[in-house]
């Protein structure tokens, strides 16, 4: 795979930006497929950026800027991956109540595949710092992932300490039982994917709902799936040492229900 292209604030990211994001730990961003021009869920990015700005810099950026910078990133790209991301060089160990407009970063590379077919999930209690925002913050999400893999797992999936099970590192999931998918109520970041699969879930004969799942819960649903930006539905194999056998065709129906969204143009 190529080198991501680097833009900050529609011109090429310069050594001193790309120093201070390399120190200086501090921003947001979110990820995306774009395909014809467009993607799915763009409102919902856009959204999770300016709510990210106000949060984390007092100040949005406005949607039509992001649309501009996205626009001038994408140009010439009949497909790409962007990663979107804020973050400001006056906001440091030292400094960090400065406050106005993020600069955008934005990566622009070949859209990457799938996480997986099928995933075995490692049961951690864990819980990231801010979990509403999807921060640059990734040493928790690495590590667990990382101890999962060293364990014979292929990923982690996260239990609080109030036994309420919410994300995964890099993905959100959802449980079946007949006809509908449980999303799990918890502190945990809101999936632009898993809002997608739940906007077209009546397109493919489903239901969705959202309710606190424990690990105790488990042996109550039928399977369970993962789901993020690169992935629309991946089928759980198992949760520590419960099997699931999640059926391909519920699988392709979530994957219809998450393809019903059509492509915003950016």
């Amino acid at each position: 795979m190529s080198l991501a292209e680097l833009s900050v604030d529609g011109q090429p990211a310069t050594p001193d930006d790309l120093t201070h994001v390399a120190l200086v730990n501090y921003g947001a961003y979110t990820s995306f497929r774009v395909e014809e021009g467009g993607a799915r869920g763009l409102d919902l990015h856009l959204a999770r950026l300016e709510a990210e700005a106000v949060e984390l810099f007092g100040e949005p950026v406005g949607e039509a800027r992001l649309r501009d910078l996205m626009r001038t990133a994408v140009a010439g790209r009949e497909a790409c991956w962007l990663r979107v991301s804020l973050f400001s060089p006056e906001i440091g160990p030292r400094t960090p109540d400065w406050s106005g407009r993020p600069k955008v970063m934005i990566a622009a590379s070949p859209p990457p595949p799938p996480l997986a077919d099928s995933v075995r999930l490692q049961v951690q209690t864990y819980a990231r710092e801010a979990p509403h925002l999807k921060h640059v913050a990734t040493f928790g999400l690495i590590r667990a992932r990382r101890i999962a893999r060293v364990a014979g797992f292929d990923d982690a999936l996260f239990v609080n300490t109030e036994g309420q099970l919410s994300e995964g590192s890099l993905w959100n999931i959802g449980f079946i039982r007949d006809d509908e998918v449980i999303w799990p109520q918890a502190p945990m970041l809101a999936g632009v994917a898993q809002a997608l699969v739940q906007r077209g879930l009546g397109q493919s004969g489903l239901t969705g709902r959202i309710t606190p799942v424990q690990v105790d819960d488990l042996a109550g649903f039928d399977g369970a799936f993962i789901c993020n930006s690169a992935t629309p539905a991946c089928a759980v194999a198992s949760i520590g040492d419960r099997a699931f056998a999640t059926p391909g065709a519920m699988i392709d129906r979530l994957k219809a229900a998450w393809a019903s969204n059509p492509v915003q143009p950016i």
